[in-house]
């Protein structure tokens, strides 16, 4: 089975490349730049040359294998609504070909968008965030493709992570303290990233139409057991800010710092007979290497 995958050379891509390698795919991965395509056939990929904008290249991608999972996405926070757009249309561009077909699409999405003050479950409906690629893989289903989410935890921890954790640290280091909000109660969910690979490939071989799944694995890390951690790695001191406060601490990220997004995937353990088997991510930072310089 040949599997195209987006955002194949990404920090969560690259161990998805390499699960599926591992369990005897053949895997087509997307690559916008020369070291994405070098770092892909050094894995034992292949490549095709494109990215989300180029529809063209993802039909290409999906017409000639047999499964897609996409994990490619914009980070630019700055234009988030831009880059659901256009994250909508490459999913509608790619599932356009898999219509009638049966095919997998294994759709990324997040947990942002849910009711906060409670655990989120597999059944509850995103209000907003992660809604445009969720509406986008389930309009699908109806039209014959399998279709499914995996909605990852906030932080996707690893050797390499370039995400909210490591911003966290890089902002404690430049401000010389380390921060929560408030009591710094709220909550933020965490997998490891080959954990989250192997969930993707589970996915790809069991999902039904219309299955969303947690990549989840701490079900919910408070801002002040994080900040706690970090300022003992950097030997800063830890600090409350205000809601106020936040913005000018944190930068564009005091949003995000706010919620609470604590999920479970007791239903997708169930449902996939997936069990997360690695460190969590409290363990993973007192490894040391997050602080390493």
């Amino acid at each position: 089975m040949k599997v195209f995958v987006t955002g194949a050379s990404g920090f969560v891509g690259s161990a998805v490349v390499q699960e599926l390698l591992q369990a005897g795919y053949q895997v087509l991965g997307l690559a916008r730049s020369d070291k994405s395509a070098q770092a892909l056939t050094a894995a034992g990929a292949e490549v095709l040359r494109g990215d989300l904008n180029d529809l063209d290249s993802l039909k290409h991608g999906a017409s000639t294998t047999d499964g897609v999972i996409h994990l490619a996405f914009i980070h630019d926070f700055s234009q988030y609504q831009a880059a659901a757009v256009t994250d909508q249309r490459a999913i509608e561009a790619m599932g356009s070909i898999l219509v009638g077909s049966n095919r997998p699409l294994v759709v990324t999405s997040g947990l942002a968008g849910f009711p906060e003050g409670r655990i989120a479950t597999e059944q509850d409906v995103p209000t907003s965030g992660a809604r445009t690629s969720e509406q986008a893989a389930l309009a699908l289903v109806p039209q014959g493709v399998r279709a499914s989410v995996v909605r990852l935890a906030a932080s996707v921890h690893d050797q390499g992570d370039h995400g909210f954790v490591p911003y966290l640290i890089e902002v404690a280091r430049q401000k010389g303290e380390a921060a929560y909000i408030g009591e710094g109660l709220n909550r933020w969910p965490a997998v490891h990233r080959l954990d989250a690979a192997h969930l993707f490939r589970l996915a790809l071989e069991k999902a039904p139409a219309g299955a969303c799944y947690h990549g989840v694995a701490d079900e919910g890390i408070s801002l002040r057991d994080l900040a706690d951690i970090i300022g003992r790695h950097l030997n800063v001191p830890v600090a409350s800010k205000s809601v106020e406060e936040a913005t000018e601490h944190f930068n564009w990220i005091a949003r995000f710092a706010s919620m609470d997004l604590a999920a479970s995937s007791a239903l997708t353990q169930q449902w996939l007979d997936w069990h997360p088997t690695r460190v969590g991510l409290l363990e993973d930072l007192e490894q040391g290497h997050y602080f390493a310089s």
